[in-house]
């Protein structure tokens, strides 16, 4: 005996646009943590993650029926709402905000070379979040999208309103300066090299 399967995103949006509570919880269950991932990995603050996610389903809720399947998957369309309400967050306030680490496991439990290996790892970890959150916005977006959330190019380009090939040029370009970045923390910053490059 099989399973039943989920609801697909289209049924759950049909669903929901016909007043379905509980499709919307579905929804919210299934692309809670992605939005809010991208919104901490772009603004590098949990708050104003919450704040983005918080506004994405409220667009939901009350815009149902503008999502068009024909233009692209309903992750572009979440992705998509999020990056403008990032984008606002980061105009409105500063391009960069430091990431807040979470709670780490005490290192008291570790022994001597685990808590060596631990140091280095998070060490690594802290220098590719601020490498990422050093691009600017427009670099920054593709990584997060296609890098961290493994959206295709093709939901990407969606999310981001572009063609397929902007978002291969840009990550390109992002990827070489998270690699000069990465390779030498006191070359130039992402930005300088993107103003210096020029945007496509």
């Amino acid at each position: 005996m099989t399973a039943p399967q989920a609801p697909t995103d289209d049924e759950l949006l049909r669903r929901l646009a016909a007043g379905d509570e509980d499709a919307f919880t579905a929804l919210f269950r299934r692309w809670q943590g992605p939005i809010f991932r991208f919104g901490l990995r772009m603004s590098g603050a949990p708050a104003v993650a919450e704040d983005v996610t918080q506004e994405v389903f409220m667009a939901l809720i009350t815009g149902a029926g503008r999502y068009d399947p024909g233009r692209g998957s309903l992750p572009s369309y979440l992705f998509g709402i999020a990056r403008n309400q990032v984008l606002r967050r980061i105009e409105k306030e500063r391009p960069y905000v430091p990431m807040l680490e979470g709670e780490e496991e005490p290192l008291g439990a570790l022994g001597a070379a685990d808590v060596l290996e631990e140091l280095e790892r998070s060490e690594r970890v802290l220098r590719v979040r601020e490498a990422v959150l050093s691009l600017p916005p427009h670099y920054r977006e593709v990584v997060v999208l296609s890098d961290l959330q493994l959206l295709s190019y093709q939901e990407t380009a969606a999310a981001l309103g572009c063609a397929v090939g902007t978002v291969r040029s840009r990550l390109h370009r992002a990827r070489a300066l998270l690699l000069l970045k990465l390779a030498d923390p006191e070359a130039p910053s992402a930005g300088a090299e993107a103003r210096a490059g020029g945007r496509p």
